[in-house]
């Protein structure tokens, strides 16, 4: 094993203990980033509707930011952790710091194009001339802070690549309670911090994510020694460029599919009145929770894929996806009984209309049953970027909304009315949850000797 490798290897041992490890620092590190947007909702809430109005106009530009870092992040996550099974240390390094220039480029860009364009993007999202200097006073700090938003992303995510989940889900957790601490004190001025309102809820996450970045690159330079100066010469450095965007834009692109279907589905479920869109609204707070260990599983299968691959273990590699399988079946049928018991008395919990609760219930009882094919397809997405091959995986998230969920959500809206799309959602995710089962394992078998041969050259 080559001297600098720290983390414990991924490359011997059971399958299922290991991912059991790299996972659980993962729940409670996604859980922490999840509490983000919910701290910051509920103390702006304190501040009148119109600010609130504000903040909720930023969500769809900031989800496609962070989709940005995510897509970035499976990028340098993938070559990475192929890098580093196949005990090319000097390109691991490579790659880390080549990655990490990228997405600072990156986070400038969006910066300079963010702050020249607010009045007129948010002009074009609906958002009444009013609400303009609130959104400005969010937006702003939020802009000239992109960089501790994108780069800690991908710094993470080289540091899940070499193993090491158990920091980044700590490093997680620390941000967070850092934005609960701060945001209390900057939005109303407490203890003779400035009152800032909506500017201070931008700032508090601007500086915790800022923790974040610090912290982060200090543990690639000091700790793990991974993260030098990028390359100088544009050989090289469009070298690395284009082995990250090989998986990177194909993760981008996954990533910013999804919230954008979530606007159609919306606008169906409206055409049944306002109390159906909250419930759906409360079903689907209660939903993200409900998922967070197939999210927390997805976030560390693409690196031990990565590292299993670029070592030419392909038993490993099967046996990896028989586990998944049969954990997503057993945990998805495990969680959608709970919920089907519980859904009722959790949706009370946001609302105490009959009518409201009745939609969240509809769904909670039903949906849930479909977990475990979409924990498969997430699953199945972060194990084909691992692997260097991205395509399968964009294909299978595009087939699943926009070749079968929309569709049919449009004809079980028309034919059976909310429960329609309800049931258009649970086949959905069990169709697609069969095919990435499907498509993976015979994408191994089929490319088990160019595996191999990958890593002999």
């Amino acid at each position: 094993m080559p001297p600098n490798r720290t983390q414990p290897s991924l490359l011997e041992g059971p399958v299922a203990a290991h991912l059991r490890r790299l996972a659980l620092p993962m729940v409670w590190g996604i859980l922490a980033t999840m509490s983000f947007n919910v701290v910051d909702t509920y103390f702006v809430a304190q501040l009148g509707d119109a600010p609130l109005a504000a903040m909720s106009f930023t969500f769809p530009v900031v989800m496609v930011i962070n989709a940005l870092a995510i897509g970035l992040g499976a990028g340098t996550s993938s070559a990475v952790a192929r890098a580093y099974g196949a005990g090319d240390m000097v390109r691991v390094r490579q790659l880390v710091s080549d990655a990490t220039f990228l997405a600072l480029i990156i986070a400038l860009a969006v910066s300079a194009v963010g702050l020249l364009t607010i009045e007129p993007l948010f002009h074009l999202l609906g958002a009444e001339a009013r609400l303009l200097p609130l959104i400005a006073d969010y937006m702003v700090p939020w802009y000239l802070g992109a960089v501790f938003a994108v780069v800690p992303m991908v710094s993470l995510s080289a540091l899940r690549a070499i193993g090491n989940s158990s920091l980044t889900g700590r490093i997680l957790m620390a941000v967070a309670l850092f934005n609960l601490i701060l945001d209390p004190l900057l939005i109303f001025g407490l203890f003779g911090f400035p009152r800032l309102e909506l500017q201070g809820a931008a700032l508090a996450t601007v500086i915790a994510r800022g923790l974040s970045f610090a912290i982060a690159l200090y543990v690639l330079v000091r700790r793990e020694q991974i993260l030098t100066l990028p390359s100088w010469q544009w050989p090289a450095l469009r070298d690395s460029w284009r082995t990250l965007l090989a998986v990177g834009l194909p993760a981008i692109a996954t990533n910013v599919i999804i919230p954008m279907s979530g606007g159609v589905v919306v606008a169906l479920v409206a055409t049944h009145g306002v109390d159906a869109v909250a419930g759906l609204g409360v079903a689907l707070r209660i939903e993200p929770v409900a998922l967070i260990v197939f999210y927390a599983l997805s976030s560390v299968v693409g690196p031990f894929m990565g590292q299993n691959a670029g070592a030419g273990l392909n038993e490993r590699l099967s046996q990896t996806v028989a586990v998944m399988a049969k954990f997503c079946i057993v945990f998805g049928v495990i969680l959608a009984a709970v919920l089907w018991v519980v859904g009722g008395p959790v949706a009370s919990l946001f609302s105490d209309s009959p009518q409201v609760i009745a939609v969240a219930v509809a769904y909670l009882s039903l949906v849930p049953f479909s977990y475990a094919g979409y924990g498969f397809v997430m699953s199945a997405n972060a194990a084909f970027n691992g692997l260097g091959h991205p395509l399968p995986g964009t294909f299978i998230s595009f087939l699943r909304v926009l070749g079968v969920y929309l569709p049919l959500a449009w004809l079980g809206n028309r034919l059976w009315g909310i429960q329609g799309l309800f049931v258009a959602t649970l086949i959905s995710n069990l169709v697609l949850g069969v095919l990435a089962w499907w498509w993976l394992r015979k994408y191994l078998e089929s490319h088990s000797s160019e595996l191999t041969s990958a890593v002999a050259k």
